[in-house]
């Protein structure tokens, strides 16, 4: 068995960690490490596991050395806590957004906070299973992307990777109060999130200079907070520069991603659920991916919808660790999502 660790156990994305770690045939939950909440119960902030554990939180300090630590602590702080557990144990698997990016500069444009640890931006391997893979097979060290931007990428990606759009595209994300963290305070509170559909980045959205950064494309990019807790969707537009119809465009799509255990391309005339829905993915570390053609305009719409702290955080890093152990990559992650919901 694997022995693992989880920076940041009590979050959301902690408890989702906390969930697949513990039902993972291969691997163990030894240090689950909360500073608020060390020495209580794990399903005292995580009641869904209820009956299936008797951990308790531990401190970074008590925490047993392990052989894969899940850093899933805020932006701006897991940069400073690499060099301590890096010496305790042999992975690391970042959840924040403090290596994802490789340019130090643009880190601090977006995080406005000076990166602490630039000679390690490059150490580290994306966390992104579809364009990765070799790469994260025997890796020590891993950044997941960000939520809507692991959608956005699995949008376009295709579609640049083919030559087949402009170099610009504009991305608009939309995304559940969870996306907000578990300590997001007063602008999640119900009575102020409960039926709003807030801008809270009509523009420089933070991920997209990760889509940029994977995809090559000049982007632009917008977010809405919506009542949902879980889930985020993308659409994003982007200008043909050749003439295809919506065949081609399910071709390369299909092309790219047929052979993915969890990428799915919906893309449909008829029916409820034509173009990806993130609702019906909850749960599940499913990113559904689709398009629209507006032959009109010469410009393709590209949709994706994920289950942000699923195959936009913490269901990601079990499929990296996974690819990384040469597992098979459902291992542990095959739940479908529930319908209806």
């Amino acid at each position: 068995m694997i022995r693992a660790a989880i920076i940041g156990a009590s979050g959301y994305i902690g408890g989702e960690l906390c969930r697949l770690l513990l039902g993972h045939p291969r691997l163990e939950l030894v240090a689950p490490v909360s500073r608020s909440l060390a020495r209580r119960r794990v399903d005292g902030a995580h009641p869904n596991l209820r009956g299936l554990t008797d951990l308790t939180f531990t401190t970074s300090e008590d925490a047993a050395d392990c052989d894969v630590v899940f850093l899933a602590a805020p932006h701006r702080e897991t940069m400073g806590m690499v060099a301590h557990w890096a010496d305790r144990s042999v992975c690391l698997i970042d959840l924040s957004a403090d290596f994802r990016l490789h340019d130090p500069a643009v880190y601090e444009h977006y995080y406005g906070a000076r990166h602490t640890a630039p000679e390690l931006l490059t150490k580290f391997v994306t966390g992104w299973p579809e364009r990765h893979r070799k790469d994260l097979v025997g890796a020590d060290r891993i950044s997941v992307p960000g939520c809507m931007a692991n959608a956005a990428v699995l949008a376009l990606y295709p579609l640049a990777a083919a030559g087949l759009i402009g170099d610009t595209a504009t991305v608009d994300g939309r995304i559940g109060s969870s996306g907000s963290g578990a300590g997001a305070g007063p602008m999640n509170l119900h009575a102020e999130r409960s039926g709003a559909m807030r801008v809270f980045a009509p523009t420089g959205h933070r991920h997209e200079a990760e889509v940029a950064q994977a995809t090559g494309l000049t982007v632009r990019m917008s977010a809405t907070g919506v009542e949902a807790v879980r889930g985020a969707q993308v659409l994003c537009r982007a200008t043909l520069e050749t003439d295809v119809g919506e065949n081609d465009l399910r071709r390369v799509y299909r092309d790219c991603y047929g052979e993915e255990p969890f990428v799915r391309v919906v893309a449909q005339r008829r029916g409820l659920h034509r173009l990806p829905e993130p609702k019906i993915l909850s749960g599940s570390n499913f990113c559904d991916v689709g398009f629209a053609l507006d032959a009109d305009r010469g410009e393709v719409i590209a949709v994706a919808a994920l289950d942000n702290l699923m195959k936009g955080a913490a269901g990601n890093a079990v499929q990296c660790l996974n690819i990384r152990q040469g597992w098979p990559e459902r291992l542990g992650l095959e739940f479908p999502g529930l319908h209806p919901l």
